[in-house]
């Protein structure tokens, strides 16, 4: 089993489930050989960045975009504007991951957003670029 250190990046898993009004039902076994989990790690300081502005981000800003299920362009041309070229984002908050939340189209790239609430304030003149690069690669499926 891969250190907690090595599980940070992104997944492509296949649904198995369909939401119900919405809402997304919970896996039935997590050993299911089609629940798919992390397959590798994947560092970016682009996408580190990204955690931090989405944190920072207004209601109605990054954060909110990027988890607006309903327009999936918005949340490519994030992406793209940090050099990310991908057909099927879709980027979730760790409660929609632990939910059990599986993917719609095997084309899909599951993202998770760690949750804000895992950091404290920097000090010191330190910026969190590297508190969101350990949260990447703890958060299962990190952004």
């Amino acid at each position: 089993m891969p250190g907690l250190f090595d599980q940070g990046g992104l997944t492509v898993a296949p649904r198995t489930t369909k939401p119900e009004r919405g809402i997304w039902k919970r896996k039935g076994n997590v050993h299911d050989p089609d629940v798919k989990v992390v397959d590798f790690s994947y560092e970016s300081d682009r996408l580190a960045n990204l955690i931090i502005e989405a944190w920072n981000s207004a209601p109605g800003g990054l954060r909110d975009t990027l988890l607006d299920h309903t327009n999936q362009n918005a949340v490519k041309q994030a992406l793209a504007a940090r050099g990310i070229f991908l057909n099927r984002p879709v980027v979730l908050t760790e409660d929609e991951y632990n939910a059990g939340w599986q993917m719609d189209h095997d084309d899909e790239v599951v993202l998770v957003l760690p949750n804000a609430t895992r950091k404290t304030a920097p000090s010191g003149g330190f910026n969190l670029l590297e508190t969101a690069k350990l949260l990447m690669a703890i958060t299962p499926n990190g952004i």
